[in-house]
């Protein structure tokens, strides 16, 4: 198959799409934003402390346990602080905050993230999201840091939320995480809030634990992609999978194919990890559908049955979706048949 015609087929119907949707959000949702169910939601509070200045103020043992002892939170969950091992992490964390190189690095986080103000708005709008579909959920106190990737992008608990922004800093920054190019386009500041929010989606998405099938996989994923795009209802489609706009439009005029593929090659209830990985893990693309098809596809396809299955079912709140464990179940009462 060509592999241009994968990528720009469609055109006309795209740019026809477009004009109706721009017709439409009219008398809808602002341009390029999905129906907002939650727009009116309550302002939950939020508590944003960034610990990156006094972290860089550690000169000696003493400051790094006056550090952690002030952040026990911190302490505990991310730096994963024991009292068999309190001395190395002090040693630690004193060889961190005197690195010339990370204190560069912590400048250039800082520049990529100049309003704070922006930040905590931004997770405020968020969490308001989610408290209004999951009324017991709490808000956890934020804290920011630099941590020269050697510990976790996200953390997120009950009780702790850390967004290590040097990982976000982007393109322009010094040194960037240890990660192949195709998987550093989602680490930029655009990026930060929609992998946040499929972290914040494991709490609510449920999965039979004995469900291991390439469609259990893809659902899974497609769940906790779809609960990203109503946590931010105009953020487009391209940054919640981190793909180019190319890549997109490849998708969306192909989808028939590509599902067509997953069929052909009686790839739903395959259970082999290596061909899960293929199709639903990372990777620069999936040459066995198209050398122009990208990674994690099936996280994709996921998405458009999920999506499928709640026009299907309107009624259905977001809540009783994420609790659905069944894959079957949700394909089938989709009725998802892209056309081929």
């Amino acid at each position: 198959m060509n592999t241009n015609n994968f990528a720009w087929r469609c055109w006309l119907p795209l740019f026809l799409g477009i004009a109706l949707s721009l017709t439409a959000c009219k008398k809808g949702p602002a341009a390029g934003c999905r129906v907002d169910a939650a727009e009116d939601a309550a302002a939950v509070p939020v508590h944003v402390k960034h610990l990156e200045p006094v972290f860089f103020r550690i000169k000696t043992p003493a400051d790094a346990q006056q550090f952690m002892d002030a952040n026990p939170a911190f302490a505990r969950f991310y730096l994963q602080r024991q009292p068999a091992t309190e001395k190395d992490l002090q040693s630690s964390l004193v060889h961190l905050a005197t690195n010339d190189a990370l204190q560069q690095l912590g400048r250039e986080t800082t520049a990529a993230f100049p309003d704070t103000a922006a930040l905590t708005h931004e997770l405020g709008e968020m969490f308001r999201r989610v408290h209004y579909y999951f009324p017991d959920f709490q808000a956890p106190p934020a804290v920011t840091y630099v941590s020269g990737f050697l510990a976790k992008d996200i953390f997120v608990n009950d009780k702790l939320l850390v967004l290590s922004l040097d990982w976000f800093a982007g393109p322009k920054a010094s040194k960037r995480p240890d990660l192949p190019q195709y998987m550093l386009r989602r680490y930029t500041p655009a990026g930060l809030l929609p992998l946040l929010t499929q972290n914040v989606s494991t709490k609510y998405n449920r999965h039979e634990l004995t469900a291991n099938t390439m469609l259990d996989a893809m659902v899974h994923e497609g769940k906790a992609l779809y609960f990203a795009s109503q946590m931010l209802p105009c953020t487009p489609d391209s940054l919640l999978l981190g793909y180019t706009t190319r890549e997109m439009i490849g998708l969306e005029a192909n989808e028939g194919r590509v599902w067509g593929h997953f069929l052909e090659h009686n790839l739903l209830y395959s259970t082999t990890p290596f061909l899960l990985q293929k199709y639903v893990g990372e990777r620069p693309n999936v040459p066995e559908i198209d050398k122009t098809c990208p990674g994690r596809v099936g996280q994709w396809v996921g998405l458009q049955i999920v999506r499928k299955y709640v026009a299907e079912h309107p009624g259905i709140s977001l809540g009783r979706l994420m609790a659905e464990k069944n894959a079957q179940r949700i394909l089938n009462d989709s009725h998802y048949r892209p056309k081929r």
